[in-house]
């Protein structure tokens, strides 16, 4: 009899699965992954929406005539009273949210990505399992820094386009704070300063609460001290203002007799280099305390 060979069938397994810091600092922190992610769709959404009303709102914003009368619509019609106001209420609610990013980050940052891994004993655990604490801090910051980056960006972006024209009668001046923040790439760097003062704060304190407390102040702190000195941190243009009058496009600083200090609208990017110059700056001095704490902590 000829024996006949049996071939073994293999069963196909389970598919791998992801490995490593990075993929555990996603685990540990899914929840606020996901609310990101669906704030991020949501604000998406809705600017896309908003997007759609920029032109309905343009023509409720410009004149009107009761009764309708050479091409202008009624000032009593539906959609010249209401377009506007949906559109302009949308627009400054997505961009302040834009624009105050920092401090939902720095709380954040602060009490869940920090300060509750020290307080309840997780790092120490993570420590201990072949991770170097610097390493450890390293996967902390630098995933919900690139998650922060893009998100913040395509966010940013997808604000300027809903602006449409850039009326200021429906989308603010450009000079004002809101607006400023959550139009450039200031609001990214907010939201990185902010992540860097939370894992200070954490590093520094070391539970959850009194962590998050602390990176709350120290976000309100950098953004109303940047608000409140951001007309030095480009120079002024002065001009005398016998028979001139300065447009509303003017980011009016000072005026001294008939001389008027203002930056123009031209302004707006050199100012927010500046600011994000500045706010990277605190951010890379913030993680650099951090690790420097986290050394004296590990030693």
């Amino acid at each position: 009899m000829t024996a006949i060979p049996v071939t073994s069938v293999r069963t196909p397994g389970r598919l791998p699965r992801p490995r490593g810091l990075l993929w555990a600092v996603l685990r540990l922190h899914r929840a606020a992954l996901v609310v990101w992610g669906l704030a991020l769709l949501a604000a998406a959404s809705f600017l896309f929406r908003l997007a759609a009303l920029a032109d309905e709102a343009e023509r409720g914003d410009s004149a009107c005539a009761e009764p309708a009368t050479d091409g202008l619509p009624s000032c009593t019609a539906v959609d010249a009273i209401t377009a506007d106001e949906t559109y302009s209420t949308g627009i400054a609610f997505v961009t302040a949210c834009t624009a105050w990013l920092i401090v939902p980050v720095a709380a954040w940052a602060g009490g869940a990505l920090i300060g509750r891994e020290l307080e309840n004993g997780t790092a120490h655990l993570a420590w201990t399992q072949s991770v170097t604490p610097a390493r450890w801090l390293a996967a902390k910051l630098a995933v919900p820094a690139a998650l922060l980056t893009l998100g913040t960006t395509g966010l940013v972006l997808l604000n300027v386009w809903a602006r449409g024209a850039d009326n200021p009668n429906l989308v603010g001046d450009w000079y004002h704070p809101d607006v400023f923040v959550g139009t450039g790439p200031t609001a990214v760097a907010h939201a990185l300063a902010g992540l860097a003062l939370g894992a200070l704060a954490g590093m520094l304190l070391g539970r959850a609460l009194p962590a998050a407390g602390a990176a709350l102040g120290a976000a309100l702190l950098l953004y109303n001290a940047l608000d409140r000195y951001r007309e030095f941190l480009w120079p002024t243009v002065t001009r005398d203002t016998t028979g001139w009058e300065a447009p509303r496009s003017a980011f009016q600083v000072a005026a001294d007799g008939s001389e008027l200090a203002f930056h123009p609208r031209s302004h707006f990017w050199p100012i927010q280099y500046v600011e994000s110059g500045i706010l990277l700056t605190v951010a890379a001095l913030a993680v650099l305390a951090a690790f420097r704490i986290l050394r004296r902590r590990t030693a």
